[in-house]
């Protein structure tokens, strides 16, 4: 693709490393094949090639954003399904990132949409804001009945009541700094992301996760100051929220390092594990460049770092259990982590099915299913539909976002660090079907 930067433009280094991407796109157009939004909608502009396009044309004259590049951007899932596509290597990613910022600094947003994404901003970081918040959002599903009408406001807003749970599970030992002794003679030593929003709606999952590394010989820890990783803001257009999180975080996990040592850093959501593997980019130009870059390289999943210790079951299932693993974008296209978690769960002792057009997205994507209710329902749908295909007795997952998103149609959403560490002498997740 020819691009028409002027020198002074280029200058800028968030432009010269759009002018490297931009200059990679060669138009062929098999992106198209695996973007979720255009497979559902058929329009140009709503597909990577499209998209593509309308950052060029935006970056290149420099004008603030249009409402229709805002609004065909706003509907970029970031799944990340083309760049694992593309031919031609394609950095979608730091494009997509980087036009979203651009749109948030330019575009004049409706007063509602503004609040709105203020408002995520404000809750969905911050653990103890976002409990306060999903309670009252519980009280609020009484009068759901009362929110009618199809605008785009009381689309989301019945969207946002939809997703709150009716129950919410107590707070987990993780939302404080400690150190999780390993079992035994120590064979390693990591620091797990804490998070945010999940810790808040499946502490569980930590608990597994902590529960497994420590019997298999790992120490783990929780390390104080670190908290959201930063995708939230991030793709919410709010570059410099997402760096105050990542600085945080790297700040946090750099003391630790310092103190005791860290043979990784470990997620088990894997939509914060695509932002912390991206840190070393991220913090490029800051004066934490080198030591992001090394808590990057230290980043793995879960299922990675199970893989790397050699996990072995220590029980056997009772009765067989099918599982329909969905891969979350944010781990087969972000992460490319593709393997790893079927090879646990079939080691594990269960029967792994995978369903048709695994590329394609939940409809979840962070805060998505929120801004976009309408296009994350049909993608839910569509996903829903090819899991129950498979006549299976759960859906696995590795993102809680996922798990969330996929959730009351009738098939359990279990974690796939949960079910691993049940089957390695961990208590029996609560939400598995009986006959197991």
């Amino acid at each position: 693709m020819q691009t028409n930067f002027t020198p002074d433009q280029l200058a800028d280094p968030d432009i010269a490393v759009a002018d490297r991407i931009l200059r990679s796109c060669v138009h062929c157009g098999f992106c198209t094949a695996t973007c979720p939004t255009f497979v559902t909608v058929g329009d140009e502009d709503d597909s990577p090639r499209g998209r593509i396009y309308m950052i060029k044309d935006m970056l290149e004259t420099g004008a603030p954003a249009s409402e229709p590049v805002a609004f065909h951007l706003d509907r970029c899932l970031s799944c990340l399904s083309c760049m694992t596509t593309c031919p031609s290597g394609v950095d979608y990613m730091h494009l997509i990132d980087h036009a979203r910022t651009r749109v948030e600094e330019t575009y004049d947003r409706p007063a509602h949409d503004r609040a709105l994404r203020s408002l995520l901003a404000a809750i969905l970081p911050y653990p103890t804001r976002f409990r306060a918040a999903l309670r009252a959002a519980a009280l609020g599903r009484l009068g759901r009945s009362l929110v009618r009408g199809e605008g785009t406001l009381v689309r989301r807003m019945r969207a946002m009541l939809d997703l709150a749970p009716a129950k919410l599970p107590p707070p987990s030992s993780t939302e404080r700094p400690g150190v999780f002794p390993a079992h035994g003679e120590r064979r390693a030593r990591v620091a797990l992301l804490a998070g945010c929003a999940q810790q808040v709606l499946d502490p569980g999952i930590h608990d597994a996760t902590i529960r497994l590394l420590n019997r298999m010989g790992v120490e783990v820890v929780a390390a104080a100051g670190a908290g959201c990783c930063g995708a939230l803001t991030h793709h919410l257009g709010r570059h410099e929220a997402a760096l105050g999180f990542a600085r945080a975080n790297v700040a946090a996990w750099t003391r630790e390092i310092g103190a005791g040592g860290l043979d990784a850093v470990v997620t088990d959501t894997s939509g914060c594990g695509t932002v912390l593997k991206d840190y070393g980019f991220l913090l490029r130009n800051t004066p934490e460049a080198a030591v992001a870059a090394r808590i990057s390289e230290l980043s793995v999943d879960i299922t990675e770092l199970l893989v790397r210790l050699d996990y072995q079951p220590s029980r056997t299932l009772a009765a067989p259990l099918t599982v329909a693993y969905h891969a979350a974008c944010s781990l087969q296209h972000g992460q490319r982590v593709t393997d790893a978690p079927k090879t646990l769960l079939r080691r594990a002792g269960f029967a792994v099915a995978e369903p048709r057009d695994p590329h394609l997205c939940c409809g979840s994507a962070g805060t998505y299913n929120i801004l976009q209710p309408e296009m994350s329902e049909q993608l839910r749908a569509r996903k829903l539909g090819t899991l129950h295909a498979l006549k299976p007795d759960l859906i696995a997952a590795g993102n809680i976002g996922c798990l969330t998103q996929l959730a009351g149609d009738g098939l359990p959403t279990i974690h796939t660090v949960e079910l691993l560490d049940w089957m390695a002498g961990g208590p029996r997740p609560a939400r598995l079907p009986t006959g197991g």
